[in-house]
């Protein structure tokens, strides 16, 4: 039986709330297999963006040790406040760790932010304890497309950069959630003992009991665009919803865009469609039960990335694989393109090209037989590569060599 330690920042929905976090749910399968897990995270909901509120009982009643260490917290993303949160976040984590009686026989620890896992890493280093880092966003790179200044970002973001590349340096095993980002650990590290990348994905059974119990039935002749997932700088909605625009100009009246989630640019997004006349209903941030049940019952699924953003496997792309929804994509990471072409699950289009959007989506909204077939495509990708209850074993096997 292993002393297993995980740290994650960002839990900020817990289990018995209808989260879908990969730290618990890998907390719970190891609990599963006998180790004793502690998982350690911040007080602060990044979702919320208050502190949090653990009910007893629930918390008692977990198969792991949960454990919320105090963050003062921030109302931006992008912020020097957010930045002096995860700063104070650090300290009270260092100190938490150089107190704990027994120490840990190995440490998992997500990255982002970047003063957890240097907390982390400058404990596991001093005290000869296997360290894994789990890469879900790459920072300073992600904030890097925000303030785009030339030579200036680079000089502004390096003191971070330094950072990351010294938590990754330290790590034993690398683990990502996409071959794109455990590439940018291992350029650095050429010590590490183990990489691995596996997607965030979703577990399929939970999925579609998800899906069946929150069913939504439209009563009307609207093809459905969906997204889901944050309302920021790295997701171009006003592409889509002028290529919306531009087929509303042809005649094509009857396309809903369906936005599920919030971020800092919400109102934004929301002024824009207004101003361009476009259908669009924002729902905010639902549970993810309730999600599922509104995605599932959408027609084609949306994946606009904004032009150099920070890029990889992104959670979405496994809830709409799960949905067996056909997608249009503008990422421009090649692990994805290769894989909508490669599974024939929609369309690639030129990133920030509102045009070649509309004409993939007429495609999809003038053919349900494609619809379909992208779609069941995407279905068994899903099953494949997204589907936790398999993959995640793989992160496991990794953890007890």
């Amino acid at each position: 039986m292993k002393n297993t330690l995980i740290i994650a920042n960002f839990i900020s929905i817990m289990p018995w709330q209808g989260g879908n976090n990969r730290f618990t749910y890998l907390a719970n399968l190891l609990a599963e297999r006998g180790h004793k897990v502690e998982v350690i995270t911040s007080s602060f909901s990044h979702a919320k963006k208050c502190q949090k509120e653990l009910e007893k009982d629930k918390v008692e009643a977990l198969p792991y040790k949960l454990t919320n260490i105090y963050e003062p917290g921030y109302k931006k993303n992008v912020s020097l406040k957010r930045f002096y949160s995860h700063h104070i976040l650090g300290k009270n984590i260092k100190k938490y760790l150089e107190n704990l009686e027994n120490k840990p026989d190995i440490i998992y620890c997500a990255i982002p932010s970047l003063s957890v896992p240097k907390a982390a890493a400058q404990y596991a280093k001093a005290n000869n304890i296997r360290f894994v880092i789990d890469i879900q966003d790459l920072w300073p790179e992600a904030f890097k497309m925000v303030f785009h200044i030339p030579v200036i970002s680079n000089i502004i973001f390096y003191p971070l950069k330094k950072m990351a590349d010294s938590i990754y340096k330290t790590a034993d095993d690398i683990i990502a959630v996409s071959e794109t980002y455990v590439n940018r650990a291992v350029k650095i590290n050429d010590k590490y003992k183990n990489k691995l990348s596996v997607f965030l994905g979703t577990e399929l059974s939970d999925f579609d009991r998800y899906k069946n119990e929150n069913k939504v039935e439209f009563n009307d002749d609207n093809i459905r665009l969906v997204y889901i997932g944050t309302l920021g700088h790295s997701y171009d909605l006003r592409c889509t919803i002028d290529a919306i625009s531009i087929l509303n100009s042809k005649g094509i009246k009857n396309i809903k865009f369906v936005v599920m989630g919030d971020g800092p640019l919400k109102s934004e997004f929301e002024d824009y469609a207004r101003g361009k006349n476009v259908d669009v209903e924002f729902l905010g941030r639902l549970e993810y039960a309730k999600m599922v049940g509104i995605l599932c019952s959408c027609d084609i699924a949306i994946n606009p990335i904004s032009k150099g953003a920070a890029q990889s496997i992104i959670n979405k792309v496994g809830d709409y694989a799960a949905a067996g929804l056909p997608v249009i994509s503008t990422q421009e990471c090649d692990e994805y393109r290769n894989l909508v072409e490669k599974y024939k699950i929609g369309f690639n289009c030129e990133n920030n090209n509102s045009n070649d959007l509309a004409e993939k989506i007429n495609i999809l909204y003038n053919n349900e037989k494609i619809r379909k077939e992208f779609g069941n495509n995407n279905r068994k990708l899903a099953e494949e590569k997204f589907d936790r209850n398999k993959t995640y074993n793989e992160i496991v096997k990794l953890m007890e060599k």
